[in-house]
């Protein structure tokens, strides 16, 4: 079969199963042939508007089968599909639209985004438009995913991979013509990836609007999903369920279930070993900058449980103390990777600097050690990252958005631990004359971030937050609060 342009996929697939669903999604269907005729249109459409080689499109659309016609129309005109979140604050997608000046967004209303050309959820293009076959595009790169940054300010990692698939390559366990289910958002990047590469590959794709603990279970038994994407919050709302309720469901059809994106604490990873089997449970690590990673299967965990596996063949991975002197198994450092291929092959940041050492290794603020057998295990984030459901959340971004609001002096957020989310965002305020009401204070950040970063919790201090140089000490302050009683 070989390698194809990912203009033609769809094109591949619907002449092989015309009539077989591609996308399911809360009880609507598509086609492969109705995916291909829908996406040839809204391509032209797209062209239409100066869509062309290389250009960003801005896909600000929520789970469902328009997200992936929107993203397969941008590949048609040999564009590069920039997936956000569709409950994005205008201020955080204006920052976003400022950074990556796409020449499309798509989910948006034109009054909305003024400069920038916009097409509303729900557009359907001209009836007049044909559907037939464009020709072959290929954009140098097939994705750009968004990510928060150190400064506050989101940053772009644009893939360094073009917009070609391989349909001879094996990936991710994904058979061919199987059926995958995602449960998490599309814009994030490993829904992103698993989703697409699944349509790729000729299978179903189930998505949902918004992750359900036991819909997700009875959509593994009603579709017979042989494969499933999760992070380890969903694993622990499923695990939350009553015994009947995880019984109910027929999950014999499940072969793998992957996990990634956060932690998974070792007694849940055992737990689910045990209830599906360990041959089921394969876990990855690795960071949207495809640097590198690790991946490790439920056999291999038990034999190092804890661990999230042995380096990738595609790259190099090392342990480094604060000197950037390499240590030895067992000590804790920060994790560092490099691709075989070199540095900055994989992606390039837009609107970032990546944080290197000598030799082109790059880190994503991660912590751990090899074991003697070269296994990794990860400790705490260097960073301040919160991660939170599987989310990445950057307190400088969080901080940016409290210290805008009238009477604050300054902030530090800080993440917690959370039974279900692994971390929740905490804010500690520092306002001098005390006069800052706290629902006026959520109302502000509601407009300017997404929910999952407003902070759950506020806390009022009467101390100052930073030192003489602007600095904030947010892992003291967070130790201090792990410590109270």
């Amino acid at each position: 079969m070989g390698e194809i342009a990912l203009s033609r996929i769809v094109a591949y697939w619907a002449a092989r199963q015309p009539m077989r669903v591609a996308i399911y999604h809360e009880g609507e269907t598509i086609t492969w042939s109705e995916l291909e005729w829908q996406t040839n249109r809204l391509a032209r459409y797209y062209e239409g508007l100066g869509v062309g080689q290389d250009d960003f499109v801005t896909i600000a659309l929520p789970n469902g089968i328009e997200f992936f016609k929107a993203t397969f129309a941008t590949w048609k005109v040999g564009a590069t599909p920039q997936p956000v979140s569709a409950r994005l604050p205008k201020f955080e997608r204006d920052q976003i639209i400022e950074v990556g000046a796409p020449k499309l967004i798509v989910g948006v209303d034109d009054d909305d985004q003024p400069g920038t050309q916009c097409l509303p959820v729900g557009f359907e293009p001209p009836a007049d438009l044909s559907g037939e076959a464009l020709d072959e595009r290929i954009a140098a790169s097939f994705k750009v995913m968004t990510s928060g940054g150190s400064t506050g300010r989101p940053k772009l990692i644009v893939s360094a991979t073009p917009a070609v698939f391989n349909l001879d390559q094996e990936l991710l366990q994904i058979k061919l013509q199987g059926s995958m289910l995602i449960p998490g958002p599309l814009y994030h990047n490993g829904p992103f990836l698993w989703g697409l590469n699944a349509l790729f590959r000729g299978n179903q794709v189930t998505v949902t609007t918004r992750f359900d603990a036991e819909q997700t279970l009875s959509l593994i038994d009603a579709q017979k999903v042989d494969i499933v994407y999760m992070v380890p919050t969903m694993m622990q709302r499923i695990w939350n369920l009553p015994t009947e309720v995880r019984e109910r469901y027929d999950l014999s059809s499940l072969a793998v279930l992957w996990h990634l994106a956060a932690p998974c604490p070792a007694w849940l990873k055992q737990a689910y070993i045990e209830w599906l089997g360990a041959s089921v449970i394969w876990e990855l690590y690795g960071g949207t900058e495809g640097q590198g990673g690790t991946m490790i299967t439920g056999e291999e965990w038990l034999l190092h449980p804890g661990s999230v596996g042995k380096p990738n063949p595609t790259c190099e991975m090392i342990i480094v103390d604060e000197q950037g002197k390499s240590l030895p198994p067992g000590e804790i450092g920060e994790v560092f990777m490099r691709p075989l291929t070199g540095q900055g092959s994989t992606y390039r940041y837009i609107g970032a600097e990546a944080k290197a050492i000598d030799g082109g290794f790059e880190s994503i603020g991660d912590m751990g050690y090899f074991d003697v057998a070269g296994y990794l295990y990860l400790a705490d984030r260097q960073t301040d990252m919160i991660l939170s459901g599987g989310a990445n959340i950057y307190p400088a971004e969080v901080e940016a958005a409290i210290d805008a609001f009238p009477g604050i002096r300054s902030s530090a957020v800080i993440g917690l631990p959370h039974e279900d989310l692994g971390n929740y965002v905490y804010a500690i305020i520092d306002a001098p004359a005390n006069d800052v009401e706290e629902a006026a204070l959520l109302a502000h950040l509601q407009d300017r971030l997404v929910g999952y970063k407003i902070p759950r919790t506020i806390e009022f201090s009467a101390a100052p937050l930073r030192d003489d140089a602007g600095k904030v000490r947010r892992k003291s302050l967070r130790q201090e609060r792990l410590e109270a009683p």
